[in-house]
């Protein structure tokens, strides 16, 4: 894939926070931090909820500082901050928020100590942790998933054979596409990377509203849509 371009990041970004405003949501970018240049991916150290957002403890050590960098925006956005405890690490792209479950995938960024630890602090914000497996080979557990409503995810085949998902409705992201999977539901729109026009057509025959926007560069260092954002309702 090579190296991503500076400037076609920076375009790719831009075009996101356009989409997020369309959207309807208010959005606050953060200062850059040239010492942590993963920074921008925002999701990984902080996970967020209307009843209070949780510091995390990033599995990778280049990482390590970006939870202290939050922390602060956090404390000023939410009345409840819970640090994560512990030698254990975890990511919050590895975090797939349900309506009745928070899934937790354990991967090569969430080793099985962060996850019981952050199991520990969604309990205390009444969340319910169900602890799951992330396909091989694969960075996030998010990397192969969405929600896309209440009900339904989108996801790749090899993960929805893993059963995490019975009892939901599940929409499988073609052969050849499984980076779609990671789509944002934003209000009535998906946001899907433009690179994947199988999958747009799948899920606009499901009936969603699409907005294909361009990752090809971001993708260059496995990141997606939904690591570029914290998302909640004030």
């Amino acid at each position: 894939m090579g190296a991503p371009s500076y400037q076609t990041v920076l375009a790719e970004h831009a075009a996101y926070v356009a989409a997020l405003e369309a959207a309807g949501v208010a959005v606050e970018l953060l200062p850059e931090l040239d010492a942590y240049p993963d920074s921008m991916f925002v999701e990984d150290p902080a996970l967020v909820f209307s009843e209070g957002a949780i510091v995390m403890r990033p599995g990778a050590q280049s990482r390590f500082g970006e939870a202290a960098e939050i922390a602060p925006v956090l404390k000023r956005r939410f009345a409840r901050v819970i640090d994560l405890q512990g030698p254990g690490f975890a990511d919050g792209g590895d975090i797939l928020v349900l309506n009745d479950r928070v899934m937790i995938g354990l991967s090569d960024r969430t080793n099985q100590a962060g996850a019981q630890a952050l199991s520990e602090a969604l309990r205390a914000l009444g969340k319910n942790p169900v602890i799951v497996q992330t396909p091989a080979n694969v960075l996030h557990f998010k990397s192969d998933c969405s929600l896309l409503d209440e009900t339904t995810i989108l996801s790749t085949s090899r993960l929805a054979a893993s059963g995490v998902f019975d009892g939901l409705t599940v929409i499988l992201t073609p052969d050849g596409e499984e980076g779609a999977a990671n789509a944002l539901r934003i209000n009535d729109r998906v946001f899907l990377g433009a690179a994947f026009p199988k999958t747009r057509t799948r899920l606009e025959q499901s009936g969603y509203n699409v907005i294909p926007l361009a990752t090809s560069e971001i993708a260059k260092v496995d990141a997606g849509l939904s690591c570029m954002s914290l998302r909640w309702w004030a």
